[in-house]
Order: C-alpha cells, then sequence, then structure tokens
C-alpha cells in the first residue's frame, strides 16, 4: 500500500527541505514546490491527501492557491503556514473560511505542525528498502586531525550565556567537547539547495530516514534559519576533507557543538585565547596521561584555571567551533533530527540570528561577500524576514543605515551614506540578507 501523499509549499529551499524530511520520516510521501503555480501542477500530477501551506510565496498568495487546489479536491486537508499574517484574526479566517485543520507562525514547532498533520491524514510506517542507508555521518573523536591550510579564527567575547549542571565533566571527558562519540546517523544524497531556487525532490522512498544531505556553499545561514523557524531538535554535521564538526539544536536553537579538528580540543582552545601557555598544557597533559586523568583536572589542580571558570571556558569553546564553520563553504552537510541535545549538559543560549550576524561580519572574506552582493545592486526590505529587528544586535550607524535601504539606491550609494569601511558594510548588508531581512530587488 503506498504511503499518504502530502503537498508542502514553501519559498524557503533549506526550511522546505527539512519539513520533507520530517513528512518522509513520519511514513508520508511528500512533493514539494517553492511556487504556487508549480504546487498547482504538481498537485495534479500527483493528486495530495493533505496539503501544507505558506500564505506568502512569490508568485501568489496561499489563499489564492488553496481555492485552485481545492477546485479538484473540495475536501482537500490543509494547513498553513505564515511568517507575516500573524494574530489570532488571521488564524481565524482561515478556519472560517477553509476549515484550515492547523495554521501556524513562524517560528513554529514542526512537531506541533506534524500532529496536526497526522490528525487529517494518518501516516503509515514502513521499513526503508534494502540498501538505502549509507554510510553515517560520525565525528571519528578518537582521531584528532589538522585542518588543511590557514585556519580562520576570531576573537571571542564574554556576551554569551551558558547553562548546565555540575556534572559536565561526565559529559566532556578530559576537559575535551570531542570526547563523547556520536551515534550513527543514516544519511541520503540529494541535490542541494540553491539560494533562491526550490531543492529538487528525491523520488518518492529513495531517502534514507533521518537526515539530508548537500552541499554547504553559503546556506550554513539558511540552514540554522530553517531549525529556527521549525522549532526542530536535531544535528547539523558539516565536514571539510577529515575535519567533522557537528551543531546541535534543542527546539530551533543552538546549544552544542563538537569538533574532531586538533586545534579545537579543550586544551588547544586555552592556549589559543591566552588562559595558559603552551609548556603548561603539554605539562599537564603529560601528567593527566601518567595519572588516567582529565587535563582540565590537572590544570584546575595546578590553579591555571578555576573551577569555577572551566563551564565558562568550554561554552566559549563551544561558540568558537559553531562560528569557525562561517568560514567553510567548500563542504558537506548532513541534517539529522534526533534527541541528542538534550542529553547535554552544557546549553548555549545564543540566538541564531545574531550567531549569522557575527559569523557573516568576521569570517566572510571580502571576495567572498563581493561574489554575493554587487555595488550596483539593489535592496530592498524583505516583505516576510526569517527574523524580526528586536532579535538582532545592531550598531548605531547599522539602524541608521537601513530606512535608506529603498529599492532605489544602489549598495555602492548606500556605502557612501555609511561612511564605513567597504568590507564592514558588505558584512552588515549580507548578514541582513542571509536574515531574510533585506532582499535584492528583482
Amino acid at each position: 500500500m503506498a504511503a499518504p501523499r502530502i503537498l508542502v509549499v514553501d519559498d524557503n529551499p533549506e526550511l522546505l527541505s527539512l519539513l520533507t524530511q520530517l513528512f518522509e520520516d513520519a511514513g508520508y510521501e511528500v512533493v514539494g514546490a517553492s511556487r504556487g503555480k508549480q504546487a498547482i501542477e504538481v498537485a495534479k500530477a500527483n493528486p495530495p491527501g493533505a496539503a501544507v501551506l505558506d500564505i506568502l510565496l512569490p508568485d501568489m498568495m496561499g489563499y489564492p492557491l488553496a481555492d485552485a487546489l481545492r477546485k479538484d479536491n473540495p475536501q482537500l486537508p490543509l494547513l498553513f503556514i505564515t511568517g507575516v499574517f500573524k494574530g489570532g484574526k488571521h488564524a481565524l479566517e482561515a478556519r472560517q473560511k477553509y476549515q484550515a485543520a492547523g495554521y501556524f507562525e513562524k517560528p513554529f514547532e514542526a512537531q506541533k505542525l506534524l500532529e496536526a498533520v497526522t490528525k487529517v491524514l494518518a501516516p503509515e510506517k514502513k521499513a526503508p528498502p534494502p540498501g538505502s542507508l549509507q554510510d553515517a555521518f560520525e565525528v571519528e573523536l578518537d582521531i584528532d586531525v589538522e585542518e588543511e591550510g590557514p585556519q580562520d579564527v576570531m576573537e571571542l567575547t564574554g556576551r554569551i550565556k551558558v547553562t548546565g549542571g555540575g556534572n559536565i565533566t561526565a559529559e566532556i571527558r578530559g576537559a575535551n567537547l570531542t570526547a563523547s562519540p556520536m551515534q550513527k546517523v543514516p544519511a541520503t544524497q540529494v541535490r542541494p539547495p540553491t539560494p533562491g531556487r526550490p531543492p529538487d525532490q528525491p523520488p518518492p522512498g529513495s531517502g534514507a530516514p533521518g537526515s539530508r544531505r548537500g552541499e554547504l556553499k553559503d546556506n550554513l545561514p539558511s540552514l540554522l534559519t530553517a531549525y529556527y523557524l521549525s522549532r526542530e531538535t536535531g544535528e547539523l554535521g558539516i565536514q571539510k576533507g577529515k575535519v567533522k564538526k557537528v551543531v546541535y539544536f534543542e527546539k530551533g536553537m543552538p546549544v552544542f557543538a563538537l569538533s574532531n579538528l586538533l586545534a579545537d580540543r579543550f586544551g588547544q582552545f586555552l592556549v589559543r585565547v591566552g588562559k595558559i601557555k603552551p609548556e603548561q598544557l603539554q605539562d599537564a597533559s603529560a601528567v593527566a596521561g601518567q595519572t588516567n586523568r582529565r587535563t582540565g583536572d590537572v590544570l584546575v589542580e595546578r590553579g591555571l584555571l578555576k573551577d569555577t571558570e572551566r563551564l565558562y571556558y568550554v561554552g566559549q569553546q563551544v561558540k568558537a567551533v559553531i562560528y569557525s564553520l562561517f568560514a567553510w563553504d567548500e563542504a558537506t552537510y548532513v541534517m539529522s533530527f534526533r534527541e541528542k541535545a538534550s542529553a547535554e549538559s552544557i546549553k548555549l543560549d545564543v540566538h541564531p540570528g545574531n550567531l549569522i550576524v557575527r559569523g557573516i561580519k568576521k569570517l566572510y572574506k571580502p571576495e567572498r561577500l563581493r561574489r554575493l552582493l554587487q555595488p550596483e545592486d539593489r535592496l530592498i526590505p524583505a516583505v516576510a524576514p526569517a527574523y524580526q529587528f528586536n532579535e538582532v544586535e545592531l550598531e548605531r550607524w547599522e539602524a541608521e543605515l537601513l530606512p535608506k535601504i529603498d529599492g532605489i539606491r544602489t549598495v555602492a550609494e548606500l556605502l557612501a551614506f555609511a561612511n564605513r569601511p567597504e568590507h564592514v558594510v558588505y558584512g552588515f548588508l549580507v548578514a541582513m540578507m542571509s536574515l531574510g531581512i533585506l532582499e535584492k530587488r528583482s
């Protein structure tokens, strides 16, 4: 018996990919689209049993799309998602006019969306076909690797909250975040999403449960945002050569990170930030090896690191692992959904919007910024931003520049207004584009 089919429509490629994986894991066949007209054509060729529709699409509103879909299937169950039309009255109108089975405002909990879909269209659980599981994305934590070429680092700040209990050393063996092995995560091959274009949907049943794979390129901000908008719990694994790093999410928020890079080890990190000297680390590591203890414990015993400081520096180390990924573009990623993050005893309190802004400003090189944004481009405020201004920290000059972005002035003219170094202004504008706050005028 074929799995029940649902139509999912959203113009955010990464969010569409994430929701597709979520529904496929639950036992549905998913047909996806990023445009209204495309959704109508897809639905005619593959009639769905239910539809999840973004209200604001590039070519038409979700409500006319709903009307078009209902012409062929008057009883088609509909669920709406929106980042713009918020408030009880919009949800009430959707339910009154379309008998909508759900109305979700971004960011929303993807699991609740799934629950709403299952009430109108029950899924069918089925075992994955033989041979569909590929090699797992696994951080080889017993092997420390060196990253080829110069390493991109950024200065750290104290502007971070770290929450967690006193049992942190039970999770971070040897004072090293890379010490607890990850469980294996099945991976599947799909064509990577291209910014501004819908991702190709894999044939039904071709994907392995639990993950989505693609090329990183400039998609890191969109991937972080996809977790945020869907309030998903899971992990984002990224690999560049032999180097593997994983960011864990809990209900859409990045909370933890692991790495197999030698420079990301806790002791090496303390040396890099100037907390201890290389010879002090070497001596402490030797003693730790001889006595079968953690290097961090030896550092505390010798008064080189206060026990109360350890949690803070571990939090800074985790943050550095996440930020370092913004310097990567030639890498592969795997998105997966599990409860791993909830088991960690350290939790970062870092809003993804601010994480994206700071990562782009500090780690996108000038040539990369110029590739993403040209002097002759014109920017306009996005109609459906992924983040709100009150969620992002802005400098005074940035807040003063935003009202001048009207779709008429070019980037070159905005540079003159800002009166700041070119790469600084480019970094800010590209960051706002990556947050979905600004977009290029077509």
